[in-house]
């Protein structure tokens, strides 16, 4: 979070007795606030969650290979091409 930012949202959490007090026995160790423990503790795991779903990084040759892959003609599939000819299960189940 930028320093600039203003902080004017709110979150609210419904926790359980012990996990209220974790929590605050570990931002007392941390010399935070709860709000703070909890809000620096939630952002460091998103940001360990988000970068592989968000972007990511290929060398020349990487990228190259990928750029090839996406360029190269699709692969014969001839059992998708008869289950595609097919007709569906719903259709099979109609009445005519």
């Amino acid at each position: 979070m930028p320093a600039t930012e203003t902080r004017n949202e709110k979150l609210d959490l419904r926790l359980t007795p012990s996990a209220k007090r974790t929590l605050q026995t570990a931002a007392r160790a941390a010399h935070r606030s709860v709000s703070e423990f909890v809000l620096e503790s939630a952002l460091t795991r998103a940001e360990e969650t988000l970068p592989d779903r968000q972007r990511f990084g290929l060398s020349t040759e990487q990228w190259a290979a990928f750029q090839s892959a996406l360029d190269a003609p699709s692969l014969p599939a001839p059992r998708l091409t008869k289950l595609l000819r097919e007709p569906s299960v719903f259709e099979r189940g109609r009445k005519k």
